[in-house]
């Protein structure tokens, strides 16, 4: 991380004073509808005692006008009934100075700060100044675009408002590969937060990412698997009527038994495993030090590659070379069990430093791993 960035000190759950814990859960709609809905869901939720706070959205960012945008302050009542009727903490999105002055004066416990207002800071100011001085929880998800210091900074514009109760959401990005969820999870972004700020707690939320209800159980025990903090989960007394997210969101029923088939993993290694652990860590120190030495041995040769075509006035960029790279990389690393997208995501990154030092500049190429730019240049190496 740079260092112009200061370090964040945020509370963990335990020192809430809301007799939270690791791991957390959050369900319930994506949409408040009615307030039947509300309580049927609340109650379905509350009755199998798995789910400590019920999320539902009142206002809701749409992309086009005319779709439902929720139920706005009405849905605060029906929070406030929720709560007195099931015990569930209440949680939900805000994105202006009056939807946080609404939810503060109808008692809501929780809020938290959409995809959509997260890279916006002034619209983040804007609800960090009317918290100021009132230190309700807020969770802050990742902006939609993969862009982590927009991230930090919304964080860190709460700390500087006064708060210390704050968490981060993960819901993925939008990014212009394909693949098989709604949103990119991109788990090297909450790897990289987590690693800068320890203590910050980090929730997934599996139904964004995956999109559909089939693939939320899997995108839940990855998020489980790397150490997140909890999940937040799209619940709905019937799915097929919601008014939003219809196809991600669960009954309290299959969300029941979504809960009860995830491994819940410690967040710190037992005694009994740690030395174990080290012995293995120091394994992977020794190797990424031979990884980093030989692929300093290696871009010293591409830079000698480079010096040698300019003295024969030959072009950088070989596509024909690049091809045959990738091609017996991808060979390779099938047999060592690596994944395509792996594979091509790494030679991409080598072949833009290769370019860099062939070239003799110190600006990085900023073409993402895998872009049509980064591939179609594939470069001789």
């Amino acid at each position: 991380m740079s260092s112009a960035v200061p370090a964040l000190h945020p509370q963990p759950f335990a020192d809430w004073g809301l007799g939270l814990h690791r791991p957390l859960l959050i369900a319930g709609p994506c949409s408040a509808e009615s307030e039947t809905q509300m309580l049927t869901t609340a109650r379905g939720l509350a009755a199998r005692g798995q789910a400590q706070v019920f999320r539902a959205g009142l206002w809701k960012p749409r992309t086009r006008p005319g779709t439902f945008e929720g139920s706005g302050d009405a849905g605060l009542e029906w929070l406030r009934t929720v709560k007195e009727s099931t015990g569930l903490l209440t949680l939900t999105e805000v994105a202006t100075a009056q939807h946080v002055e609404a939810c503060l004066k109808a008692g809501v416990d929780m809020l938290w700060i959409g995809a959509r207002t997260t890279p916006n800071p002034f619209s983040v100011q804007e609800i960090a100044d009317a918290l100021r001085g009132v230190d309700i929880p807020v969770f802050v998800k990742n902006p939609i675009n993969p862009d982590l210091q927009l991230w930090i900074g919304a964080l860190e514009r709460l700390q500087r408002a006064g708060l210390k109760r704050y968490a981060a959401i993960h819901r993925g990005f939008s990014w212009f590969e394909r693949t098989p969820f709604r949103n990119s999870p991109m788990w090297e972004f909450p790897i990289r937060l987590k690693a800068a700020f320890p203590e910050l707690e980090i929730v997934g939320d599996p139904s964004h990412i995956a999109g559909s209800r089939d693939k939320v159980g899997l995108v839940a025990q990855q998020a489980l698997d790397l150490g997140l903090s909890g999940l937040m989960i799209e619940v709905h007394t019937d799915p097929a009527k919601a008014r939003s997210d219809a196809e991600q969101q669960l009954t309290p029923a299959d969300y029941a038994a979504l809960v009860e088939s995830l491994i819940f993993r410690q967040a710190l290694p037992t005694p009994s495993m740690h030395d174990r652990l080290e012995e293995l860590r120091d394994l992977i120190d020794q190797l990424d030090e031979e990884i980093s030495q030989k692929m300093g041995a290696r871009m010293d040769i591409a830079a000698r590659i480079g010096d040698h075509k300019r003295e024969h006035n030959v072009a950088i960029l070989q596509p024909e070379r690049w091809e045959r790279i990738m091609r017996r990389q991808l060979r390779l690393g099938g047999h060592l069990g690596l994944s395509d997208a792996f594979v091509r995501e790494f030679m991409d990154a080598v072949h833009r430093e290769s370019i860099r030092r062939q070239t003799s500049t110190d600006a990085p190429l900023a073409a993402p791993a895998g872009s049509p730019q980064s591939t179609a240049e594939g470069l001789d190496r």
